[in-house]
């Protein structure tokens, strides 16, 4: 059986011989023009484990082979495969022995490539006129490669693959333009052009690195020149340099505006800094750190810090002043901790920061018009089986005209959930008792008022005082006859306060002194209320086919009482007199200005009176499927006074009469308040201060008055949108613009507008005066559509009563397909500047070249 086995081998080993052999004679043995005859057009070649590391797959519509030169032809529709490459081109030869194959892309009748090189690897398409690569070395070189990456495409006359993750780049262009990456565009709207440039692949992220380079908008070079760019390609956040705004502002000189750098910090923080340069001297850093952890919190640090340099040096005019902006911005997320939850908002400046501000994103925003800043830094705990919440709050505020600072530190809040008193008996609460709830909680608060210099320095603690309030509130209500509801309710408060006053007159220095002590003091008070309301309506029809069809009148009228001791008694001890500088009585609180307040004095026992009104009417209406539409003539008008009965003079108080209402089709808004002294004051001859308030009842003089108005007005509410479809049969495109031509070739489209009008009037008269003080003024704020992608925008207010503009802003903005250009200007006030801006719009450039949004613009607005 062994010598059969044997045998066998021996037989098979001789026919394959044979074969090997049999099969060497014939290939040797043919003609030369045999190679088309026997190779067929899709032909797999299987080479030698040194030449190639893999099988090299060839498809053409014509393939012809050199034996001797060891050299295949591919022509026309010819393809290659390769381990992960495919190319696909007009023309590629593949040389055997230099492991080179080279591919060229379909020419025309002048030699011009009319049909690029198509290499694919690893996913990744690229364009090429020419192309060579060498299977050994896995290096390639390419001439006008077009390789697309995420958002971008980069354009190269020379290109040379190194290996898979280094590409060396010669005069080559980059833009994210998405119109001539689809090729619907042979022109880029904007690129930026290097004459060197080397791409960086790795598994997770592709980047460009740039010798100098230059922008170019609609192929027109900018003086816009870099000396060095990183540009990432990665869904992750990148390093990269933030492109300023630039422009010129009259006090200060020309400016680079927020030129910085983006720097990415771990997982869940980021940095920013930017600086303002301009060419009289001043100068602003503002560093910013970002940090945010999903589900749990999220918020930013900011500074502002500079040098403020106006005039020139030697002269009178010249001034240097250091400024400084601080800002904390903290948010929890309302799923981290819905039983403890913290936020922070702090804005802490210097006092002429506005006055002598150096980013000019606050002149644009208006913040320079800032008259106070506050500052809140806020934490809140609840309990899941106790009905308390306690809050605690540190606020800063600073006053810039006056120079000073209130601080709460801390201010310290426990609310007790309300409750009711009794327990309903049936489920339904009904009646007095069973309605009873009960409303308190605790107020402990640090307070001072300080000057800027003072902030945390023995003079700011010394002047600290501490208040503690408790307030009670009791109230319950029930209906009375159906249609009657009656309210009472009780008022405890309860204070108490490190700190009281005492006046007097020092007749050495002929002045009034106060003095403060320091000691434990408090005082409680408490009132009643008793009230009843009810709702009223009325119905006023019209003759059938009146345009005003019905007039419906809803009156809300309620009455009060309020009982409340005097608390400005000598028994109480919260009151004393003194005698002035004049000689005078003058009785003074001891908590006066202090942090807990003053208990009322004066017997109070005041029947108030309060009067609501809504009035509307109904008017035919063509537009209306119901042919009725409603009109509110007043959404609400409000009429309200007092009597006090036990008042020893002017029981009377003074009358309030507020109304709110809307117009075309609720558009116009119309909000109004008027106060009236029913009291006659009289003057001394020739004198308009000092008035005297007589007992004089009914002759209503006007103390105060306020009517402001808004009007959003647009293109819409003036005509109905035109179907340019139906109406002009003509449709072009201009500059990638879409238009609509009329029979005259006039361009036709959308031009949409948009202007809201507001309006403001104040007329007030302060205690005494005769002469009142009035300011009355009208601010515009609107935008308009030149073309479908320009779009012009500004806001203006004008002082009727000192007859000037006051802010004005006019804004261009341009949307050119892949990027924006924004110009913002304000001709004239303290602060006379122009600012102009380009961004890049791509995502995969919102770090590297970042995008500044700009409040002041209209982001999601058509151009």
């Amino acid at each position: 059986m062994v010598k059969t086995v044997f045998k066998n081998i021996l037989q098979i080993s001789i026919i394959l011989i044979f074969n090997s052999f049999l099969a060497q004679q014939t290939s040797e043995k043919l003609p030369k023009n045999a190679v088309n005859d026997t190779i067929s057009k899709k032909d797999t070649i299987v080479v030698k484990k040194e030449s190639l590391e893999d099988i090299l797959q060839t498809k053409a519509d014509n393939i012809r082979r050199d034996f001797p030169k060891k050299m295949i032809y591919l022509n026309k529709k010819a393809q290659v495969k390769y381990q992960d490459m495919q190319i696909d081109a007009d023309y590629i030869s593949i040389d055997e022995q230099k492991s080179l194959m080279y591919a060229r892309g379909k020419q025309d009748s002048l030699g011009k490539i009319i049909e690029p090189v198509i290499t694919t690897q690893a996913g990744k398409k690229y364009e090429t006129d020419e192309f060579q690569y060498n299977t050994k070395t896995k290096q390639a070189i390419a001439y006008n490669a077009r390789t697309e990456e995420s958002e971008g495409v980069i354009i190269a006359k020379k290109t040379k693959k190194y290996n898979d993750s280094v590409f060396a780049m010669k005069n080559a262009l980059y833009t994210t333009d998405e119109y001539f990456i689809k090729k619907k565009d042979t022109a880029a709207d904007y690129h930026m052009l290097a004459s060197n440039i080397k791409l960086i692949k790795t598994k997770e992220k592709s980047q460009i690195i740039t010798g100098p380079i230059q922008l170019y908008i609609e192929r027109v070079p900018t003086p816009l020149i870099m000396p060095f760019a990183i540009l990432p390609f990665s869904s992750k956040r990148s390093a990269g340099i933030l492109i300023p705004s630039f422009g010129e502002r009259q006090d200060v000189g020309f400016f680079l505006n927020g030129l910085g750098y983006y720097q990415p910090i771990g997982e869940h923080f980021d940095l920013k800094v930017l600086a303002d340069i301009y060419t009289k001297g001043s100068w602003n850093l503002r560093p910013e750190m970002n940090y945010l952890k999903k589900y749990r919190y999220s918020g930013n640090f900011s500074a502002d810090v500079g040098t403020m340099v106006r005039g020139i040096k030697g002269l009178d005019d010249y001034n240097k002043n250091s400024t400084y902006r601080i800002a904390w911005r903290h948010t929890q997320d309302t799923k981290a901790n819905p039983f403890l939850t913290f936020s922070a908002s702090v804005d802490i400046v210097s006092t002429k920061f506005y006055n002598n501000t150096l980013n000019n994103n606050y002149i644009l925003n208006q913040n320079v018009l800032n008259t106070q800043q506050n500052s809140t830094v806020t934490i809140t705990k609840r309990f899941l089986k106790l009905p308390i919440t306690i809050t605690g709050t540190t606020s800063y505020s600073q006053n810039f005209a006056t120079g000073q600072a209130d601080l709460r530190l801390p201010q310290m809040n426990v609310a007790i959930n309300q409750f009711y008193l009794f327990k309903s008996k049936t489920g339904v609460r009904s009646g007095l008792l069973e309605n009873i709830t009960v409303n308190t909680g605790i107020n402990l608060t640090n307070f001072v008022r300080t000057e800027e210099g003072e902030l945390f320095k023995k003079e700011m603690w010394e002047k600290m005082e501490t208040g503690l309030k408790n307030n009670i509130a009791l109230s319950t209500n029930t209906t009375l006859a159906k249609y009657f509801t009656f309210t009472l309710g009780a008022n405890v408060d309860n204070a108490l306060t490190t700190k009281t006053i005492n006046k007097f007159y020092d007749p050495i220095a002929n002045k009034d002194i106060t003095e403060t002590n320091k000691g434990i003091t408090g005082y409680s008070t408490f009132s009643t209320t008793a009230s009843i309301q009810t709702t009223l309506y009325g119905m006023m029809k019209f003759k059938k086919g009146a345009v005003v069809e019905a007039l419906r009148h809803m009156m809300t009228p309620s009455i009060g009482f309020t009982y409340s001791p005097d608390f400005g008694g000598s028994g109480f001890g919260y009151y004393k007199n003194y005698y002035n500088a004049t000689g005078a009585l003058t009785p003074y609180s001891i908590f006066e200005g202090g942090i807990v307040g003053s208990p009322s004095s004066g017997l109070v026992g005041a029947l108030g009176f309060n009067i609501g009104n809504n009035i509307e009417m109904k008017v035919k209406s063509k537009s209306d499927s119901t042919g009725v539409k409603k009109i509110k003539i007043f959404e609400s008008l409000n009429f309200s006074g007092s009597y006090n009965f036990a008042a020893n003079d002017h029981p009377w108080s003074i009358f309030t009469i507020n109304g709110q209402s809307s117009f075309f089709n609720n558009k116009l808004n119309v909000n109004t308040s008027l106060s009236l002294d029913p009291y006659k004051i009289i003057y001394l001859p020739g004198q308009d201060t000092g008035g005297i308030r007589t007992e004089e009842f009914g002759h209503f003089s006007v103390q105060g008055f306020n009517v402001q108005l808004s009007y959003p007005l647009s293109s819409e509410i003036f005509g109905a949108k035109t179907d340019y479809a139906k109406k002009y049969k003509s449709k072009g495109e201009i500059r990638n613009e879409n238009y609509y031509f009329d029979d005259d070739n006039y361009a036709r489209f959308d031009q949409a507008w948009t202007l809201n009008v507001n309006a403001n009037y104040a007329y007030t008269k302060t205690s005494g005066n005769r002469i009142p003080t009035r300011m009355a003024s009208v601010g515009l704020d609107g935008s308009i559509k030149l073309t479908p992608f320009w779009n012009i925008n500004g806001s203006t207010h004008y002082d009727m009563v000192t007859k000037e503009l006051a802010y004005t802003r006019i804004g261009f903005s341009r949307d050119q397909r892949s990027f924006t250009i924004n110009f913002n200007w304000v001709p004239f006030g303290q602060y006379k500047v122009y600012d102009f801006f380009i961004g890049i719009k791509a995502n995969i450039l919102s770090d590297a070249l970042k995008y500044k949004d700009r409040s002041f613009t209209q982001p999601n607005a058509p151009f």
